[in-house]
């Protein structure tokens, strides 16, 4: 995306009332309430080759704790059985083989994952989470106030906002423009939902965009594929993977081209510069020895991988 304020702004929700959702033609279980997943076996520290540059309370513990919104497949998601899986979870484990830790993915909504972060609930956010200035800053991206301290983040991906619509039914939209005067569903906090709402005010003509947010992206989906709106939004790689295995390809179509392409970041905690530091150089590490190119290849998303684990470099 080209440079917006926010992609999955906040915290991506969780389901609470609804558990199952449909997606690609199966079932994707998501969580009810908070629910920690523990990944695979954990590493040996004593072959880590950056487990002395993590804080010694995170080397005693032996676990890194993640909150994330895991209904966003393909970043995170749970499968069939449950188990969390997608591009966040594999590159969690890769990292952890470098600090010698298991990263422990839990469910909290998106909107809320920063203040887990600044309540200690979390020690990173990963979760689809766009790197901006505003959340650098502790800004809120809608009112421009000072909401807290901010987050320091580290970029592994690159990826911009795609508009989706029923496949074969794609009502002449193009663009953001062309949604004026309809309807569009997305996840709130997101990107797309805020860039739903600055494009609103761009038309004319009385007409308006008119938005339907929802906790999480399935719901949206699950409402635009009821025909309960015109189109969808979300980042690329998401909608792209909708479009995939939605209905085994036959649901939705991706209109129009990808805008706003910025840095995907793992959120942590102002002023916890050692882990930081720890984190961006497991991921360079990842990066130099290949194992990154291997996850980002398998979930087919190699256009956004990056080549240098940047920090804070979202704009």
């Amino acid at each position: 995306m080209t440079a917006s304020t926010t992609r999955r702004t906040t915290a991506k929700s969780r389901i609470a009332a609804v558990c199952a959702i449909a997606v690609a033609g199966t079932l994707l279980l998501t969580a009810c309430g908070d629910q920690t997943d523990k990944g695979s076996k954990s590493p040996d520290a004593a072959k880590a080759p950056l487990a002395d540059l993590l804080p010694k309370a995170i080397q005693d513990k032996g676990t890194i704790k993640v909150g994330s919104d895991i209904a966003y497949p393909p970043v995170e998601f749970k499968d069939k059985s449950g188990k969390t899986v997608g591009i966040d979870p594999d590159l969690g484990e890769a990292l952890g083989k470098q600090l010698g830790v298991t990263f422990e993915f839990e469910n909290g909504t998106f909107d809320t994952l920063l203040t887990g972060l600044r309540s200690k609930r979390y020690d990173l956010a990963m979760s689809s989470m766009t790197d901006t200035k505003d959340r650098q800053n502790g800004v809120d991206s809608a009112t421009k106030k000072k909401v807290g301290e901010g987050v320091d983040f580290v970029d592994y991906f690159t990826a911009g906002v795609s508009i989706y619509t029923k496949k074969g039914d794609d009502q002449g939209i193009k663009t953001w423009a062309d949604l004026c005067g309809k309807k569009i569903v997305v996840q709130r906090g997101t990107v797309s939902h805020d860039l739903a709402k600055s494009e609103s005010k761009k038309c004319t003509g009385g007409k308006t965009i008119a938005m339907e947010a929802f906790d999480n992206d399935l719901e949206a989906q699950t409402r635009l594929r009821g025909g309960g709106a015109d189109a969808g939004s979300s980042d690329f790689p998401v909608a792209a993977y909708a479009v995939k295995t939605s209905g085994g390809g036959n649901d939705f179509q991706i209109v129009g081209e990808q805008v706003q392409a910025a840095p995907y970041g793992i959120a942590v905690a102002k002023g916890n510069d050692q882990l930081t530091k720890a984190i961006q150089a497991a991921l360079n590490a990842i990066i130099k020895n290949g194992e990154y190119g291997k996850i980002v290849a398998k979930w087919g998303v190699e256009a956004g991988a990056v080549t240098d684990a940047k920090l804070n470099g979202g704009s």
